[in-house]
């Protein structure tokens, strides 16, 4: 039986499934590749109307306050220009694979999104509690989500689908590994850390390039629940976690974060050991330290979820001066995507809605965008909707263009390749563990993977813990009770 052929919405074939169209390697990805946009716009209207992915979650308002004086000499955005300068914050949390009646204490990553309310404008932080993903390249995003979701026959979770999309894409090692650790159950939001996951570009006022990525450290401290707690807890209590939120502010607490950057040199990015704009890849410690800059704290819920958590809409698109994107290909794809769910979910004036008005900007809103669905501001009233224009309308500011850099290589679909595989993260955080850690690591992964029915699935996603560490596979298999041996096969093929 002949394989069918993969094609695009319009029927053509597709050449390239698994690697965006990009501007040399690495580079940032071109709007022509049309098989990306379109799956990826496709893939946002797939549900109506709760998110497709973080569909549940629970949010709270706060600040940001500066306590590092040296930020400017990094940054030009305005909210970092001084110590002790408070910025209005809402964020929200969220899970990630489940449907909007799920429960909190289900193993998934949690997302972490904070709005800043700035006054050149919102800046969006839209990370997890843990610093990386499953996927590097965005064409992968919507296929991944499928498989965390229901099989299309059965409406069910199916364990086939999670471990085949996974021991095909050995890529994910590293995050499957944290998910099914204990920081995967975490007992409530105030419990964990936040991560841009992401590297973004810091500049600072002589155009001086950065790469960042940011780390929100609980100062509630981290807890988890163990796999079995967490079960117990989706039957009793399944908004544990949206609970604690709100009575913990509603009593007067004011869960807090200290926000820590990493900060690498703008050349020393391409010469350093891991590819830093893969987001499957962490960058260690040692090698750039954590440098404190600030401190979050929520003290302030909600009025009403609806109006507040529901309709709030993050994207990493929305930035101000200073703060840049990187040449993170998933990065590249959410610039993207994340606004394209909002206009479908929210409508193309979703701006306007009160939790996502950039309240705080100088002079407020004004351009030539209008009508619409929800024009609910005024539709800017008699003033001009163009520009150019000779009626004094709003003019663009050259200093908030974005940092010129250089693009250059062919064109094309062009593979990952870096000298470090994806597997050598994945063991070391595996090393790093204790015993106790490594045996419920273990013990959550042999029982997600005793529903998989296909035994080659099974080899195939053991072969990847295998190829991070032999013990870490080698325990994996026993537990399911097949040979090692033949995992072996599996993972050789594979380096």
């Amino acid at each position: 039986m002949s394989q069918p052929v993969l094609t695009t919405s319009n029927g053509a074939p597709v050449g390239n499934n698994l690697n965006s169209l990009t501007a040399g390697n690495p580079g940032p990805i071109l709007l022509q590749d049309f098989h990306l946009i379109d799956k990826l716009a496709h893939f946002d209207r797939e549900r109506i109307p709760e998110r497709v992915v973080h569909a549940k979650g629970a949010g709270a308002h706060g600040y940001f306050e500066v306590t590092n004086p040296d930020l400017p000499k990094w940054c030009k955005a305005k909210l970092f220009n001084k110590v002790g300068k408070r910025t209005p914050v809402f964020t929200r949390f969220s899970t990630v694979g489940g449907e909007k009646g799920s429960s909190d204490s289900e193993r998934d990553p949690r997302g972490f999104a904070v709005k800043f309310y700035t006054e050149e404008g919102n800046w969006d932080m839209v990370g997890n509690n843990t610093p990386v993903f499953f996927i590097r390249d965005p064409s992968k995003f919507p296929d991944f989500i499928h498989t965390q979701k229901r099989n299309p026959q059965t409406n069910l979770k199916d364990a086939n689908m999670v471990w085949d999309f996974q021991g095909l894409t050995p890529e994910s090692t590293h995050q499957f590994t944290v998910l099914f650790s204990d920081r995967g159950t975490p007992i409530s939001y105030r419990h964990m850390d936040g991560f841009s996951s992401h590297t973004l570009k810091f500049v600072n006022d002589q155009g001086k390039q950065y790469w960042v990525k940011l780390h929100f450290k609980t100062e509630t401290g981290i807890k988890n629940h163990t796999a079995e707690e967490a079960a117990k807890l989706s039957g009793v209590d399944p908004d544990s976690a949206t609970r604690d939120l709100f009575e913990t502010i509603s009593k007067g607490g004011e869960p807090a974060w200290k926000v820590y950057i990493q900060l690498v040199e703008h050349d020393d990015a391409f010469k350093y050991r891991f590819n830093i704009f893969d987001v499957t890849k962490v960058i260690p410690h040692k090698d750039y330290p954590l440098i404190p800059i600030g401190r979050m704290v929520l003290n302030r819920n909600p009025e009403n979820y609806f109006a507040e958590v529901e309709q709030a809409a993050f994207s990493p698109s929305h930035m101000v001066p200073g703060i840049e994107p990187s040449l993170d290909r998933m990065l590249q794809g959410r610039l993207f995507s994340y606004p394209d769910t909002h206009r479908h979910r929210l409508g193309v004036n979703y701006q306007q809605i009160p939790i996502n008005c950039p309240y705080a900007t100088r002079g407020g809103i004004k351009n030539y965008q209008r009508d619409g669905f929800m024009a609910v501001n005024g539709n800017g009233g008699k003033a001009i909707n163009y520009h150019p224009n000779s009626f004094g309308g709003p003019d663009v500011v050259p200093e908030a263009s974005t940092t010129p850099f250089e693009v250059k290589g062919q064109a094309n679909h062009h593979v990952y390749t870096h000298p470090n595989s994806d597997f050598v993260q994945a063991g070391d955080l595996y090393r790093l563990m204790d015993e106790g850690a490594k045996s419920r690591l273990v013990s959550n992964l042999v029982g997600a993977m005793k529903g998989v029915t296909v035994r080659e699935i099974q080899l195939r996603a053991i072969s990847n813990f295998y190829n991070a560490d032999p013990d870490y596979g080698t325990r994996i298999a026993k537990g399911l009770g097949i040979d090692v041996n033949d995992v072996v096969k599996f993972a050789r093929a594979k380096l």
